[in-house]
């Protein structure tokens, strides 16, 4: 396969030129610079024109719930794998709370041979960081570790036991594994369910303040500098936890962080009907800490944008903000949301875009030597990505089981139109069996 004509972004060499990108054998294996007056010639392979539109390296999400085994009616890995080709997203990072948690070594290894023989793009797996997701004894992080395990992770959680925690960032480091953390205090949050202000005042609901996501974003970012181990902070939401990456660069610790687009996109006076379609973990947040995150991508204090991709069944989502399980679903989202509000609007350049959502993942899961980038030699992971179609968001025609979006029926600009993954066109406006 030959991509003509295509814009191609490179984060990794700064490309940033219209070319034809040679595909064979599962890798890039030629670039023909229009600029310096190289262009493919028809030998015979066949070709997809995509002038007018972006070719990427394909989206690397940090942040996804596949739900299986055990929750696959809310999402299994073909359908989500599904959702994840026609979002151009082509590896994903799936949490371990699933049914049973990924806490052994079985179900590791189940997850990683369906997605492997069913899925549609490549799945890493996290491991729990205790058994059972109980926060009292650690898994055997080396035997998880030496059997695919990409990091570590209690996501929906902090292990809220200081020394049980600070272990595991031990051996994390001894492995050169890297810790994923859901940054949120147990006791703090209490029954929150809404930003404490606006929104909570609204709906007569207990609140859930910055500090509940700022104090443990601390404690995290210390033991890391004390312990050495690599720290990768999900789903950042607050104007502190942004102070606090500033300070943790200054102290060179080796900690990143993510930004959702729900999070840089809503806050929580957008939050127009008791519809729990609105409710998340970290929650939408105020306009200040919304222009905080926007910022702090922008300057590179945080360096990457994921889902935090969580379905749920519409059953579970229809009932009040109280009873309602927190989650929102964005894979087939997000890329156009990160290009409605910050490329379009001029925020960012879509060198930008690419980095944050394709190349940092790749760099902070230590695979940026083949993925999140288009050079001669890398994987032929490619999203094309058309910066003037227009849609509108329709949940029924998501490839997800989940529905669970606020943004259902909002006019977005930018789409993924064509996903290659190894180099085999997995979506062209379609999912390709």
């Amino acid at each position: 396969m030959v991509i003509l004509n295509g814009h191609v972004i490179d984060p990794a060499t700064q490309f940033d030129e219209i070319a034809d990108v040679a595909i064979e054998n599962g890798v890039i294996t030629r670039i023909y610079d229009h600029s310096k007056g190289q262009y493919y010639e028809n030998d015979g392979q066949e070709v997809m024109d995509v002038k007018g539109q972006y070719v990427l390296p394909g989206f690397i999400d940090l942040h996804v719930h596949l739900r299986d085994p055990g929750l696959t009616y809310k999402e299994d890995i073909v359908t989500g794998t599904k959702a994840a080709a026609a979002g151009g997203v082509t590896t994903i990072c799936a949490m371990p709370n699933t049914k049973p948690v990924v806490d052994s070594v079985e179900t590791l290894k189940y997850i990683l041979d369906k997605a492997n023989n069913e899925g549609f793009v490549h799945v890493k797996q996290l491991s729990a960081i205790t058994k059972g997701m109980e926060g009292k004894e650690l898994v055997d992080m080396k035997a998880m570790f030496e059997a695919g395990a990409v990091a570590f992770s209690e996501d929906g959680k902090s292990v809220m036991d200081i020394n049980v925690y600070r272990e595991a960032m031990k051996q994390a480091a001894g492995m050169g594994a890297l810790i994923m953390a859901h940054c949120e205090d147990k006791d703090l949050v209490g029954k929150g369910v809404l930003n404490e202000g606006v929104a909570s005042e609204r709906y007569q609901v207990p609140g859930i303040s910055n500090s509940v996501e700022d104090v443990i974003t601390a404690r995290d970012i210390f033991l890391a500098n004390e312990t050495g181990a690599k720290l990768h902070l999900c789903h950042c939401s607050t104007i502190g936890t942004v102070e606090l990456m500033r300070m943790a660069k200054r102290m060179g610790v080796n900690v990143t962080a993510e930004v959702c687009p729900h999070h840089f996109t809503l806050t929580d006076g957008d939050i127009s009907e008791a519809n729990s379609n609105y409710k998340m973990n970290p929650p939408l947040r105020s306009r200040e800490d919304v222009k905080a995150l926007i910022v702090g991508l922008m300057d590179g204090t945080m360096q990457a944008i994921s889902t935090d991709h969580a379905p749920h069944s519409a059953e579970e989502k229809s009932k009040d903000f109280t009873q309602a399980p927190f989650g929102i679903v964005g894979l087939e989202t997000s890329a156009a949301l990160t290009y409605t509000a910050l490329v379009s609007t001029g925020l960012m350049s879509m060198m930008d875009m690419a980095t944050k959502m394709s190349y940092n993942p790749a760099k902070i899961l230590g695979i940026d030597n083949e993925y999140g980038r288009i050079t001669e030699g890398a994987k032929a992971d490619i999203a094309v990505f058309d910066p003037e179609q227009e849609w509108i968001v329709d949940v029924n025609k998501f490839y997800s089981k989940g529905h669970n979006t606020p943004y259902n029926g909002q006019l977005l600009k930018g789409k993924v139109t064509a996903t290659f993954v190894d180099g085999i066109l997995k979506y062209n406006g379609k999912i390709l069996a």
